[in-house]
């Protein structure tokens, strides 16, 4: 299976520093990858450099075509979801327009995809006509998932989804990732609750001293094997 997101010999810098060197990266299709490590290990450096947030060399591909020249806005447009931490939803907007602000197309196709998002996260069906700021805080994770997948995106990024979530809403998160995945979008999943990302994800990558300190698949790999590898990666 060919992999959906590609990234080949990435190297990321903020301020001229490197951050992140030589990383080589695939997601397939149907898959999630979580992306572990220690704060200040590079997961949301890596996360903005595949969007175009961060500068950096490499190569970066979605399916066959390489998108590392792009804008942020065109590798959006050319099948990029993009969850930020700390969810940075429209606040003033409603649920609906929350997620028809990411559509485009004309007023039945927005329809078809709002409903398809409210299929997914029957909640927020609950509370379309709602501001995003009413919302609770695993509310709005789903609202800002939901509008990152709004244009059927085959590659979708998220940087710690259960940041401030109670554990019962983590879970319920967690769950939705995985029915994304089973749909056939590739998932690359930056996380610090490595034994929640472990617990749905396919392979497991940790970032430690700049570079890739262990990669495999996800259920080889003990959550507390995670902190011994940060510690000598």
């Amino acid at each position: 299976m060919s992999a959906a997101l590609h990234i080949e010999s990435l190297t990321a810098s903020h301020g001229g520093e490197p951050v992140l060197r030589d990383i080589w990266l695939s997601v397939e299709p149907g898959h999630i990858v979580a992306l572990l490590g220690a704060n200040g290990a590079g997961k949301t450096t890596l996360l903005r450099a595949v969007i175009g947030l961060v500068a950096s060399t490499g190569r970066i591909r979605i399916g066959d075509r390489r998108i590392d020249q792009l804008s942020p806005d065109r590798r959006a447009r050319s099948g990029l979801g993009y969850v930020p931490e700390g969810r940075r939803v429209f606040a003033g907007l409603t649920v609906r327009e929350n997620i028809e602000v990411a559509i485009g197309g004309g007023g039945k196709l927005r329809g078809r995809r709002v409903d398809e998002m409210f299929a997914l996260f029957p909640s927020l069906a609950e509370k379309l006509g709602d501001r995003a700021w009413r919302l609770s805080g695993g509310q709005q994770q789903m609202l800002a998932i939901a509008r990152a997948l709004a244009n059927r995106p085959p590659v979708l990024l998220l940087d710690e989804p259960s940041l401030g979530l109670a554990p019962i809403i983590t879970h319920e998160v967690f769950g939705r990732l995985r029915a994304i995945a089973n749909d056939g979008v590739a998932v690359l999943l930056a996380e610090q609750n490595a034994t929640r990302a472990l617990a749905i994800a396919d392979e497991a990558v940790v970032l430690a001293r700049g570079g890739v300190a262990h990669r495999g698949p996800a259920a080889a790999l003990a959550p507390e094997a995670v902190a011994d590898l940060l510690v000598t990666g």
